[in-house]
């Protein structure tokens, strides 16, 4: 049967409620002196703006300068985000040290007489919030709902409207009853009935949207009788203290007339269904129980809408026409007994509506205004917040390094993926021994030991060399001095030559025999060359992985399901390496979601408990730590599979004795390298050794060429006076002449003219000749005056020279080091060696190797006498 029109699916008559009012008030200078007194001045002048905006603000709610409904809800809700952000920042309340000069009045919406004042901002908060739900119910009343559209608008805005004050009651009712004065219009029961009433206004725009589109009695019979139980709860709570006596009679006879008219259309869709069941006792009673309710309720209700009553009527009429058809039919063909409305179950009911969630449309957190004002409470309630989530980064961060560790751990256990790459002819090596090897071709590696050991033969020549020529210079010195004191005799009174030389020829002896010791030390480490050459061959191979042994395949196979074992095994490495790449993502993905959370806004706006807001805002992390559980899970079980595939290819590859040759390879490879280095630091020792050699001969050589030079001088000039006085010449003139001071080799000189203090130094005067007299001077020291420099011989006069520096006989033009007391050079063969070719004493690292030659004492001075004696 079609369903029959209803007076309910065409009443327009719904509520609308109007605003608060309230008195002006002055927000501007008590907010500003507060930022200069407790902030600075200077803060305040860069505010300015925004209390600019808070005082607009306030100034356009009191005048209401605009009618417009969609206006003011925009100026409502931006002016409660202001509030929002100045609860945070602004301690406004009678204290003395608070703002205490603002007082928020406000009217009652239904007893306009009764005003509360507070010096609270709750109250403010919770009048704007009232102010928008009824704007919001101003704003859906304003539809035409005769259209499709306008109804589905309609539901909007009171949905909207339940949203604002589904908000008051949770959010700031309770604190705004607090205070010193309240209206109940802002009270928490107020607030829950025009949550209520707003709900049971949209979900009739729901019925009435389902009664035009033609749907089946039993749907739009849940949806009335939703209906009916949403004006129900409201008329309920209109029943009780404190809202009995507050509203007046027609607003309870409204909403216990709709509550009575929507039970009645409920009974009524219901019916109908019913009867297309075939259920006719059941309708009966249903019909009846309806008609009892509307009967009641017009009994009951004084001052309703002529309108409202009529729409009663008239379903009154169909209920009744359609009850009359059920019971004629029932006596006549179902005899079926009626059941008593009292033991019916209750109607089945339907919302299709919810108050609007206003957390986001009056959520202030994304507010600038007052942004640069940040009270200690939120400071530290976003540290402790911070806290919190480093914990869970830490917590969650170990567990994925943990996950990507056990993997490293257990591969390396089962020798995956190597042994793959191994079967493919993809061998690799250990990172540190790779590293190793490469650092071995880099230096040369074993082919270019020949080539060192070469530039050691060449190094020692060039010693041996040097030593040869620094010898014949003393030989040659020596020779000519033997020649002269066989030809002058006894006249020749000049120390021998093998007096001065002798500690100089002790050096060149030490050298010697450390060359001696280096060849010898070379030798053995040209034999170990050429013993392990074979050993450390291996070395020379590129690429070093061409000298590992390869897996090969079983020779022969029973069911030929190798390249299944192996190709399964594969495609588990290959989701275990998915796995660790989604572990680096969600690592990634945490320091992303850290780096973005930033709730000090939410913190500055929060007018709740923060603990409440911190369960919140760390339950975002549940869905990544959720992942990251979910990630280690899958990855124990890969593991496990991988491990049952791994003992299967391990027994068909043989896979134990492989590993077992690659180890000896490897063990091979590391002798190689031990053997290698240990031949290449003697052969670096050998070449410094030889180096510092040729330094120290070279030296020695310098000074036995000053010696030899100076020695050359004194020759001369003894020749001279000993052909002179083989002449008869007069020697008056040199009467007060001492004899020649012949210098010893190591001899410190004076560093004056004038005679030293030590009585053992001064040259004793020689016995004068009676036919010579030398004008009179002082002694002259012996010849030590700086010798010019190698190669390059110069003939300087043996008189008036500046004395050398003291410390050595002959010092070399250029500063030499000083050797350390108590030192010998030339004990080890090369110095800093440990190893067993080259003795050496220890040395520091990264010293100078100190000079090959240590300065004994100063040779006594020769006996001073004349040439002839008197």
């Amino acid at each position: 049967m079609a369903a029959q029109s209803s007076a309910a699916a065409t009443t327009n008559i719904m509520l609308a409620i109007y605003e608060k009012k309230t008195t002006s008030l002055e927000l501007y200078r008590p907010l500003r002196n507060y930022i200069a007194m407790y902030y600075s001045e200077r803060e305040a002048q860069n505010l300015e703006d925004d209390l600019q905006t808070l005082k607009e603000y306030r100034s356009d709610l009191e005048r209401q300068s605009d009618p417009s409904p969609t206006t003011r809800r925009d100026l409502l809700q931006n002016y409660f985000k202001a509030l929002c952000l100045v609860e945070t920042r602004f301690p406004i309340s009678p204290d003395k040290d608070h703002i205490n000069s603002v007082n928020f009045v406000w009217y009652d919406a239904f007893k306009q007489k009764q005003k509360a004042s507070q010096q609270n901002i709750h109250l403010e908060k919770a009048a704007v919030l009232f102010n928008l739900g009824a704007v919001y119910s101003q704003i859906g009343l304003s539809f035409d709902r005769a259209t499709v559209e306008g109804r589905r608008q309609a539901i909007h805005a009171f949905i909207a409207a339940a949203g604002a004050f589904s908000f008051l009651r949770d959010n700031v009712a309770t604190k705004a009853s607090m205070g010193s004065s309240t209206t109940v219009d802002v009270s928490v029961e107020c607030a829950g009935m025009l949550e209520r009433l707003m709900l049971a206004q949209a979900q009739e725009c729901v019925f009435e949207n389902t009664i035009a589109k033609g749907s089946t009695p039993g749907v739009c019979a849940k949806i009335a009788r939703q209906v009916g139980l949403y004006y129900e709860e409201a008329l309920a709570a209109l029943n009780v203290a404190p809202l009995k006596d507050h509203f007046d009679k027609p607003w309870i006879a409204h909403v216990q007339l709709k509550a009575a008219l929507f039970y009645g259309e409920a009974c009524y869709r219901y019916g109908l269904e019913l009867h297309e069941k075939e259920e006719i006792a059941e309708e009966i009673a249903r019909l009846k129980s309806g008609l009892s309710a509307l009967a009641e309720a017009k009994k009951n209700t004084k001052g309703a809408a002529a309108q409202l009553l009529d729409a009663i009527t008239k379903l009154e009429a169909n209920i009744n026409r359609n009850l009359e058809r059920a019971m004629k039919e029932n006596d006549r063909v179902y005899l079926m007994r009626v059941p008593s409305p009292s033991s019916l179950p209750p109607l089945p009911a339907f919302s299709m509506v919810k108050p609007m969630p206003m957390n986001e449309v009056l959520d202030a957190s994304k507010e600038k205004m007052f942004a640069s004002l940040v009270p200690d409470s939120s400071a530290k309630a976003l540290s402790r917040y911070t806290e919190m989530v480093d914990d869970i980064i830490r917590s969650q961060a170990e567990k994925l390094q943990q996950g990507s560790e056990l993997t490293r751990v257990r591969l390396k256990e089962m020798d995956l993926p190597d042994s793959i790459l191994a079967l493919e002819g993809n061998l690799t090596l250990p990172a540190d021994l790779k590293e190793d090897i490469e650092a071995v071709q880099i230096s040369g590696g074993p082919a270019g030991l020949e080539a060192e050991l070469q530039q050691l033969k060449d190094l020692r020549r060039v010693n041996q060399e040097l030593l040869v020529q620094t010898e014949e210079l003393l030989q040659k010195e020596a020779a000519e001095d033997a020649q002269f004191r066989s030809q002058f005799g006894t006249r020749w009174t000049r120390p021998q030559s093998s007096t001065l030389t002798k500690n100089l020829q002790d050096r060149l002896n030490r050298f010697a025999a450390n060359l001696k010791q280096a060849a010898d030390s070379d030798g053995r480490i040209e034999r170990s060359v050429r013993d392990y050459s074979a050993l450390m061959s291996i070395l020379d191979r590129r690429p070093i992985e061409s000298a590992l042994p390869t897996l090969a395949r079983p020779i022969m196979s029973l069911d030929a399901n190798e390249d299944a074992i192996v190709g399964s095994l594969k495609q588990s490495l290959r989701q275990l390496e998915i796995l660790g790449a989604q572990r680096a993502g969600l690592e990634d993905m945490l320091k992303e979601m850290k780096r973005k959370d930033d709730i000090l806004p939410k913190l500055m706006t929060s007018t709740g408990s923060y603990e409440d807001l911190f369960r919140k805002e760390i339950s975002k992390y549940d869905q990544i730590c959720a992942d990251i559980a979910q990630n280690i899970v899958a990855q124990e079980q890969l593991l496990l599979e991988i491990q049952a595939q791994n003992d299967e290819f391990s027994g068909i590859f043989n896979l134990d004795d492989y590993k077992a040759s690659r180890e000896k390879c490897y063990k091979q490879i590391q002798a190689a390298i031990a053997k290698y280095r240990e031949i290449k630091e003697n052969i670096n020792e050998g070449l410094k050794f030889y180096v510092t050699l040729q330094d120290a001969i070279t030296n020695v050589k310098q000074q036995c060429s000053d010696f030899v030079m100076t020695r050359n001088i004194q020759c001369r000039e003894m020749v001279e006076d000993v052909q002179r006085q083989m002449a008869g010449l007069s020697f008056q003139d040199r009467k007060n002449s001492g004899a020649y001071n012949y210098p010893a080799v190591n001899q410190a000189p004076r560093s004056s003219p004038q005679p030293p203090a030590d009585p053992q130094n001064v040259p004793h005067a020689r016995p004068q000749a009676s036919y010579y007299h030398p004008p009179e001077q002082p002694p002259m020291p012996g010849y030590s005056h700086p010798p010019p420099p190698y190669n390059t011989p110069q003939q300087p006069s043996p008189y008036h020279i500046p004395p050398p520096a003291p410390g050595a006989p002959y010092p070399p033009q250029q500063v030499q080091q000083q050797p350390q007391a108590g030192q010998e050079y030339g004990q080890p063969a090369y110095p800093g060696w440990r190893g067993p070719y080259y003795n050496a004493h220890g040395q520091q690292p990264g010293s100078f190797p100190r000079p090959p030659y240590s300065v004994p004492s100063p040779y006594p001075p020769p006996h001073q006498s004349g040439y002839y004696k008197q």
